[in-house]
């Protein structure tokens, strides 16, 4: 079995590297990973330069450029051959609700999907992040390798697995929560008088409803979403049915 294993912590993250000492169990192991952090750029492909593969040691590459890259980049032009399964993280800090939509660690789970080879996206909820904190997500992502070895995935399908950092050793099937924002830019001042912001910087919470990922998490158990690529609302489409939408193209 071949693995390829990225992130968006960089590549010099504990978290990828317990992650690719793990799965060496499981089959061959192949890194590519940024070269330096790139949290929160959800799926973003960078086409207005040329990426940059550096090998820092047998195996391991480290990109300039997004998780998202490093999936496409390594599947079409660093393996040798396909792999049978992309593995992403460990992420320091969860990807849970609707965060999932910034994660560059879930965006190359993603992308893997969308090129049709099995893959999940896991995180580390709770910090602090020493490299030993990490064994208990390396021991979830080893033992899923395993049964997706023997299991198919559902069509157009990847898992979101999002383990707490002591967890009661109980995993959860569970659907994706709805984050409550707080206020999300915060604003200071320079030296200079200028004002400055920085985003993300408020308090947030989450709706606590049993079956999400949140309500798993929270009681210290695994969590594990499936998620998929049709983003399609198709509850809503019987009622905007009625709103006479084709009539839009419709000139006077």
């Amino acid at each position: 079995m071949l693995i390829l294993v990225t992130n968006d912590d960089g590549i010099q993250s504990p978290g990828i590297h317990s992650l690719a000492e793990g799965l060496r169990t499981v089959g061959e192991v192949v890194v590519v990973a940024p070269d330096r952090e790139r949290s929160a750029v959800g799926h973003a492909l960078t086409l207005q330069s040329p990426l940059r593969a550096e090998e820092l040691r047998p195996g391991w590459f480290a990109v300039d450029g997004t998780p998202t890259d490093c999936v496409n980049l390594g599947i079409h032009g660093l393996l040798e051959r396909r792999p049978d399964l992309v593995v992403s993280g460990i992420n320091r800090g969860g990807n849970l609700g609707d965060d999932i939509t910034y994660s560059g660690t879930v965006a190359a789970a993603m992308e893997a999907t969308l090129m049709g080879v099995p893959a999940f996206a896991i995180s580390l909820v709770d910090g602090p992040y020493p490299l030993e904190a990490f064994f208990p997500a390396v021991g979830i992502a080893v033992r899923l390798s395993h049964l997706l070895q023997e299991r198919n995935l559902p069509p157009d399908t990847f898992f979101n697995v999002n383990v707490p950092k002591e967890h009661s050793g109980e995993v959860l099937l569970t659907r994706q929560g709805k984050r409550r924002y707080g206020e999300l830019v915060v604003e200071k001042e320079d030296p200079r008088g200028r004002k400055y912001y920085w985003i993300g910087g408020g308090e947030s919470g989450f709706d606590d409803e049993p079956g999400t990922d949140f309500h798993a998490v929270a009681r210290g158990h695994v969590s594990v979403t499936p998620l998929h690529l049709d983003l399609t609302n198709y509850r809503a489409l019987g009622q905007l049915s009625s709103w006479g939408l084709e009539e839009l193209g419709q000139t006077d």
